[in-house]
This record gives C-alpha cells, sequence and structure tokens, in this order.
C-alpha cells in the first residue's frame, strides 16, 4: 500500500505537520528524508531496512560517502543532501549559541555539542570557550585519539583559553562506543584540566559526553 493510501494521521510529513518532529519515529523522519521508495516498498519501508542496514540512524548519518552510497536507493545526490541539511544544523546551533548564554540554553548547547561531536569513528576533545558572561567565543577541536591523561594536554588547553580570553571553558569529547558514561580516565583528566585553568582564575563548567541519547553532563551528576 502506497503511503497515500495510509490514514492522515499515520503518515510521517502529515504527522510531523500536526504533532512535530519528535513525535515521529527514527523510520519516519527519514523516511521524510528520502522521499519516495522503491517499487513495491514505500519510503518508510526502504528506512526501515536502512535502519536495519547500519543498525540505526546515529550509524547512517555518520556512514563514510562510499559506504552510504552502496545502499539500495542512497548515492550522491542522497549524500550531498544529508550532508548540507547536517552542516545547516551545525551552523543553526552555533549562531543560536552565540547569540546567547551557553549555561541559559543547556538545550541548544546539547543539540549543538552532539551536532558536533556525533559521527566521528575515533574520540575527539573540544572546548566551548566562553566569556565572563558564559558567551561563547570560540569552539575548537583540541586533540583527537583515545581520551586519556597522555593524549591531552592541560598546557596546551590553558594556552588556548589564555589565547581566547576565555574566562570559563565547557569541555566536550565523544565516545564512539555510544556509550555516555565517563570513564576513570575522563573523570581524572578533568579534574587535571579543572585545577590547571584553576591557576588562571579559568572556570570549567561543564564536561559533556556525547554518545548515544543525551549527552551526559559531569556538572549535572556532581562531577564538576
Amino acid at each position: 500500500m502506497s503511503i497515500k493510501d495510509w490514514p492522515a494521521d499515520e503518515r510521517p510529513r502529515e504527522k510531523l505537520l500536526q504533532r512535530g518532529a519528535s513525535a515521529l519515529t527514527d523510520a519516519e523522519l527519514l523516511a521524510i528524508f528520502l522521499r519516495v521508495g522503491t517499487q513495491g516498498k514505500s519510503a518508510v519501508d526502504m528506512a526501515r531496512d536502512l535502519l536495519n542496514e547500519f543498525g540505526s540512524l546515529q550509524a547512517l548519518l555518520a556512514a563514510e560517502h562510499e559506504r552510504f552510497c552502496q545502499a539500495h536507493g542512497l548515492g550522491d545526490a542522497k549524500y550531498a543532501q544529508l550532508q548540507a541539511v547536517m552542516e545547516m544544523a551545525r551552523r543553526h546551533f552555533a549562531e543560536s549559541l552565540q547569540r546567547g548564554n551557553a549555561l541559559t540554553s543547556p538545550e541548544i548547547t546539547r543539540a549543538y555539542l552532539s551536532a558536533q561531536l556525533r559521527g566521528y569513528s575515533y574520540e575527539v576533545f573540544a572546548c566551548l570557550f566562553l566569556d565572563n558572561q558564559h558567551r561563547v567565543i570560540q569552539w575548537e577541536e583540541l586533540f583527537r585519539g583515545t581520551i586519556d591523561g597522555a593524549s591531552v594536554y592541560p598546557r596546551e588547553v590553558a594556552k588556548r583559553a589564555l589565547f581566547h580570553h576565555a574566562a570559563a571553558v565547557i569541555f566536550a569529547h565523544n565516545h564512539p562506543s555510544g556509550i555516555n558514561e565517563p570513564s576513570q580516565a575522563d573523570r581524572q583528566i578533568t579534574d587535571k584540566l579543572k585545577q590547571a585553568l584553576a591557576l588562571f582564575d579559568i572556570r570549567v563548567l561543564d564536561h559533556f559526553i556525547v554518545g548515544d541519547g543525551q549527552p551526559y553532563s559531569f556538572a549535572e551528576h556532581g562531577l564538576i
């Protein structure tokens, strides 16, 4: 049965317009992006097949160009369209953060960090440098690779914070495994960074771990 023959409140596009994007499943969101299915399959059926093939929506969105285009129904045009949509989302969240206080916009901050750090197949440690009113000065990726005491250098972080004349910072790094719980190494490096920056009166406001679901906040769990 074609999606056009479905009840109106079950069609992904109509459902989104009536109830908002958050009411849709991953398959329904992907179906809107795909727009059309293939012979014998609706866009929703095709979306479900793709999610099963890649394992998750996040894995599909993070797929390399060649792997993405190998999937049935996808190709260069869809890959380019997806990359453009994701980059627009990053820029939207970045502009929203630049206009306000990072601490009074926690959802925007989380969304921005997720947009920036999800999709890497390796760990990336990054920082939001903030002024004394907690407005964003700059976002920088500082280190790549396994995040532990041997690969994140407090001296280099302090140098970048001083370069930007930052009064405060928010750290973030991703867990490619999808597990957004802090490891012992995560806790140790956060403590080292906090102690190092305190020498320059630069406050560490939070450290987020980006995995599957909502980013984990050290501050909300009493670890900052």
